[in-house]
């Protein structure tokens, strides 16, 4: 099969109703509402939201598939000039699925991930993704379960995939301002295209395992930890935390960039913000507490 935008949209488009109906069924309350929506240059999306459940407390699957005159920003990188073609006469293509799960249980971690594609007029293609786990608290076996199942996924495409990919996502998802990281990491990648292991369909493949890896990693997290018994001083801890993945998704986010510089439409874009979240001047974690451990 030619793997070309229209064949790319219908597979993401079936990737979503199939990680929407893992998340219910797990959930076993909540359903997700659909929102259609169209974009005024071009293109537009399909976003469904999730909230109030016995697991999840927010959550989006959200697909879209945009297209319009190539922002400016994006000329800024090499890869992207072509002899000949003016940033006037280029126009862009994009399509993808983004998801974030904010859980109602500090015992649950939040998960995110992105799979993207993405081409210019000018011959331009690459695809995007990646996951990452942000817990409350550090559960060294969900996180060994996390980075091998990952691990596995890159290693059936390429061995050197997972190192460069988890030291990206290690590299990407820090808040510099803060001097921490977001949470356990992951794998990140952007801009995949040919290069001198895989062609472009090996690497859309396993652009395609990442998208399926997805139901199976979090609907195992969610049922492990959902019933487990947390305390008011954990939740607080849970809506601080919270905080800093609004900091990381408002000032560092590329996804959150794009939609912004593209007049995407903005409540599909700011769908990764959690409900509620807080923020405490200066505070500090008892020494020695599992708070400070997930910090360190």
């Amino acid at each position: 099969m030619e793997v070309n935008k229209d064949n790319i949209t219908e597979w993401l488009k079936s990737l979503q109703d199939t990680i929407c109906k893992a998340l219910e069924t797990e959930d076993g309350l909540a359903k997700f509402k659909e929102e259609n929506w169209t974009r005024e240059e071009g293109g537009g999306g399909r976003s469904r939201v999730i909230e109030n459940g016995n697991v999840i407390e927010k959550g989006g699957v959200m697909f879209s598939a945009v297209s319009g005159k190539t922002p400016d920003f994006l000329f800024k990188e090499k890869e992207h000039s072509v002899s000949g073609t003016s940033h006037q006469e280029t126009t862009f293509f994009a399509t993808g699925v983004s998801i974030v799960i904010h859980p109602q249980s500090p015992l649950v971690p939040i998960i995110h991930m992105n799979i993207r594609y993405f081409e210019m007029s000018n011959g331009t293609k690459w695809l995007g993704g990646g996951i990452d786990l942000t817990p409350h608290y550090i559960v060294d076996e969900d996180a060994v379960f996390f980075h091998s199942k990952l691990k596995m996924v890159c290693d059936k495409h390429h061995d050197s995939y997972y190192p460069k990919f988890k030291t990206w996502a290690d590299d990407y998802f820090f808040i510099n301002h803060r001097k921490e990281t977001r949470g356990i990491g992951g794998i990140f990648f952007d801009r995949l295209n040919q290069n001198e292991h895989l062609n472009f369909e090996q690497n859309f493949a396993f652009w395609q395992d990442v998208g399926n890896a997805f139901a199976p990693i979090y609907v195992h997290l969610m049922s492990k930890n959902k019933s487990k018994l947390f305390t008011p001083e954990q939740k607080q801890w849970q809506l601080l935390r919270r905080g800093r993945y609004v900091e990381f998704n408002l000032v560092y986010d590329k996804g959150t960039k794009f939609g912004l510089e593209t007049n995407g439409r903005i409540e599909s874009i700011l769908m990764s913000l959690p409900p509620k979240v807080q923020w405490i001047y200066d505070h500090k974690p008892i020494e020695g507490s599992e708070e400070e451990k997930l910090l360190k």
